[in-house]
């Protein structure tokens, strides 16, 4: 790609900006914030890296909005971040002000752009955008899934002692405490992860799953998680600027899949050079599809609470 926009260069902004230009995702890496000095500080010290770690991306950071001219993708990383004893969920009137004034201006400077919602709580952030765009939605898509299921595969890995190489998991539904850690399609080298740990210990990785977030947010008490979510926005980017077509769990608007319309959810998609390309329904089993409606339900809840009135019933 030639530019990438990371709006909100934050914890999370930073972290992900210096992923992409190690990874040289893009020849022009754009850091825009509220602080045009603080943007072009953070800038700054990315760029004095460089040479130490082999990039030649050029690195510019500014509170003009005219600095999204040219982007390719834009990364909305900006927002409220959560603090100890709030749910995600517990954001959202405050940050959809903050993303849908993002996605204005996305609209007025880079109309042919790709979006990536990282923002909390990004299920219904992403739906929001969505909608505000008014684009197609294969060129608005949200972190969720990768993140969530980078985080089981650790926990995974810590639990058999095995290389968590060979650990492929899955997480689906909203990024929230209702997600959905699918045992059944995850896996160790091939090997299901129900051969390899009893009944007991793969809940509670579920449930650790679920708490990913928090755990780390109660620990570090300052901030929340940042290092992992950049490495997965990291990988989503990778998958788009390099056109590989991946298979990912990410936040997607559906029309259908899964019987739900009208919400944005974590699932599997093909995720390559045009975005958010395909859904990828998976056959659920009674007790998968029981979970994901509460996730659903939960999704749901919240998005009609903000927008003041009912969505869409499940089709």
């Amino acid at each position: 790609m030639r530019r990438i926009t990371v709006v909100g260069p934050g914890r999370v902004g930073e972290a992900t900006a210096q992923a992409l230009a190690r990874e040289q995702l893009c020849r022009e890496l754009v850091l825009l914030g509220r602080d045009d000095e603080a943007a072009r500080g953070v800038a700054l010290d990315l760029q004095e890296t460089a040479s130490l770690y082999g990039f030649d991306t050029r690195i510019q950071g500014g509170a003009d909005p005219a600095l999204l001219a040219g982007s390719d993708l834009v990364v909305i990383a900006a927002g409220a971040p959560r603090q100890p004893g709030q749910s995600r969920l517990d954001l959202l009137a405050t940050n959809r002000q903050v993303v849908e004034g993002i996605v204005d201006q996305v609209r007025r400077h880079a109309p042919e752009a790709l979006l990536l919602v990282v923002t909390n709580p990004v299920d219904v952030l992403t739906y929001l955008a969505w909608r505000r765009s008014g684009w197609e939605r294969r060129r608005v898509f949200g972190l969720s899934g990768v993140l969530d299921s980078a985080r089981m595969a650790a926990f995974v890995a810590e639990e058999t002692g095995l290389s968590v190489r060979d650990v492929q998991a899955l997480v689906v539904g909203g990024h929230g405490d209702a997600m959905v850690p699918l045992v059944r399609y995850s896996h160790v080298g091939g090997v299901p992860l129900e051969l390899l740990l009893e009944r007991k210990r793969l809940a509670a990785i579920v449930e650790r799953t679920r708490r990913g977030g928090a755990e780390i947010l109660a620990l570090k008490k300052t901030s929340s998680a940042y290092d992992a979510p950049a490495a997965a926005i990291a990988a989503m980017v990778d998958a788009v600027a390099r056109r590989r077509r991946r298979v990912l769990p990410c936040v997607a608007v559906l029309e259908g899949e899964y019987g739900v319309r009208d919400l944005a959810l974590g699932v599997p998609v093909v995720l390559g050079g045009g975005g958010m390309e395909r859904v990828l329904e998976l056959p659920l089993s009674a007790e998968e599809r029981a979970m994901l409606q509460v996730s659903i339900d939960q999704v749901r809840e919240a998005l009609a609470d903000l927008v003041g009135g009912p969505q869409e019933e499940q089709g």
